[in-house]
């Protein structure tokens, strides 16, 4: 199996898709419910003069904002329809599954399987709605105290209206986007939330880059610092790519036994730990959770309360406040993602169920003993690694200046996306060789 799928990797082309029907509609379903989402990031939001706002995003942005915006694909600063993008959706997520690892009902209902997930979706779409409306509401409250208060109004006068309109849109756009997420995950290739945040990232590098050679063109950002970056990145690429292939195999290992006169069994195996078997989730849920009340907080600061203000500069960028907090985040769910993700004891009594043991690991609880020592140590060094490509953004614009977010967070969700999406690919294809062997081998049984 292993060598077929190496093969297959290596031969993979388009011609080879092409000859894959379900999987060539699968691609081009996921390509145009991309295209859809990228053509809504510049339908503004009506009421608003998105000139004015950009000029005054210009100002006033950076920190975490300019983080969400990099996530959103330039959908916040142009203010349109989905200017909160799928963040939304990604608290409610988040805070669903926290709430089903401590109230007792939630936990029953995740444990009905199919019913209990689809439950459980079900009460992350309602939250995702009243998430939306709150943040939805507060950047309109927010766009109102900048209306007049620094140049051109920003908005319109009837302030009810406007109001009623951002919070109708802005939660509809969220709304539109979890179901686009998903269709592209049922129907398309690939998980959908992910490449609509990969799609965002990506969308906006061009602009980026441009902004950053224009800098250099004119002296204020130096040469040196520009090539630095371009081999920082390059640097950055390669270690993503062999972080999130690196696994720790643990050896197994199943008992001979007689059926008749022949034996059966006593072969070997390997339990895979990824070193980051969180992935790409904890920068993405970190941003989640800053992103509420920041976001929220920096628009209304703008003729708001002094303290809004002197929370939004602690929660600026390369503040140490907002970065230690962001690390923390990280930390905290590579451990909670994990252990949600894998059970060393539903692991242990798997293996002690099919006769499976650790050489030298007695099974049953030392054997879940053993697995949570191992995950523990790998999840360190995957949080470790996590925190530092998140920390390289931050480091980047305070020190120098750069003026764009694509540092460690974003190569780590565009490349641990890209690796997956084509993981899924190479699956699809694989399938299919073997349904073309299947349908061969039933015309040679019938000849």
């Amino acid at each position: 199996m292993a060598s077929a799928a190496e093969q297959l990797a290596a031969n993979l082309n388009f011609g080879v898709i092409a000859k894959a029907t379900d999987l060539k509609k699968r691609i081009w379903f996921t390509l145009g419910a991309l295209i859809v989402y990228r053509l809504g990031t510049w339908i503004p939001l009506p009421g608003v003069d998105p000139h004015v706002l950009g000029d005054l995003f210009k100002q006033s942005g950076g920190g975490i904002l300019g983080m969400f915006d990099m996530l959103a694909g330039g959908a916040l600063h142009r203010m349109t329809i989905f200017a909160l993008n799928i963040m939304p959706y990604i608290s409610a997520s988040i805070i669903l599954q926290l709430m089903t690892t401590v109230v007792p009902s939630l936990e029953a209902v995740k444990k009905e399987g199919e019913a209990g997930r689809k439950k459980i979706n079900q009460y992350t779409r309602y939250l995702t709605v009243v998430i939306a409306a709150f943040q939805a509401f507060g950047i309109a409250s927010g766009l109102e105290s900048m209306s007049g208060t620094r140049g051109p109004a920003v908005m319109m006068e009837n302030h009810m209206l406007f109001r009623f309109t951002a919070v109708v849109t802005l939660t509809g756009g969220t709304l539109f986007l979890m179901w686009l997420g998903e269709q592209i995950t049922a129907r398309g290739i690939g998980q959908g939330t992910s490449l609509i945040i990969m799609a965002g990232i990506v969308a906006e590098l061009p602009v980026a880059i441009r902004n950053t050679l224009e800098l250099g063109r004119t002296g204020a950002l130096p040469v040196l610092v520009i090539l630095g970056i371009l081999v920082m990145a390059v640097v950055v690429i390669g270690v993503i790519v062999f972080v999130e292939r690196a696994q720790r195999r643990i050896i197994v290992q199943y008992p001979k036994r007689q059926v008749g006169n022949k034996m059966f069994g006593g072969e070997s195996s390997h339990l895979p730990l990824k070193v980051n078997t969180s992935g790409v989730i904890p920068p993405i849920f970190a941003s989640s959770i800053l992103l509420m009340p920041v976001t929220i907080a920096q628009f209304a600061s703008q003729g708001g309360p002094e303290w809004l203000t002197t929370f939004t500069a602690i929660m600026g960028r390369g503040q140490p406040a907002y970065i230690a907090l962001y690390l923390a985040l990280i930390v905290f769910f590579s451990f909670f993602y994990t252990a949600v993700v894998f059970n060393p004891v539903d692991t242990a009594d798997n293996l002690k169920k099919y006769g499976g043991f650790i050489p030298g690991i007695r099974p049953g609880k030392n054997t879940a003993d053993y697995l949570d020592y191992v995950l523990t140590r790998l999840t360190v060094v995957g949080a470790f690694y996590l925190s530092v490509l998140s920390i390289l953004p931050e480091l980047l614009i305070s020190k120098f200046s750069v003026p764009f977010y694509f540092g460690g967070t974003s190569l780590l969700i565009v490349v641990s996306v890209t690796m997956d999406t084509v993981a899924q690919i190479q699956s699809h294809l694989l399938a299919h060789q073997y349904e073309g062997l299947i349908k061969k081998s039933r015309l040679r049984g019938r000849r």
